[in-house]
């Protein structure tokens, strides 16, 4: 868990924006982005080969 310690004279706006990009740097907001929706094995199939169709089509239409 990231800490931040209020400097002298700050304020907590600004305090609050640097406890926020800590978080991002840590990889705390994708962490919660990625746990709060649930994928079944399935969809996450699914969605791997759309994505590599995609790709393939993309990468006929450079030729």
């Amino acid at each position: 868990m990231p800490g931040i310690i209020v400097r002298h004279n700050e304020t907590i706006d600004r305090a609050i924006r640097r406890f926020k990009k800590e978080c991002e740097k840590q990889g705390i907001v994708q962490e919660m982005k990625r746990a709060s929706r649930f994928m079944k094995p399935s969809e996450k199939r699914r969605k791997k080969a759309l994505k590599a169709e995609n790709r393939r089509r993309t990468s006929e239409g450079r030729r």
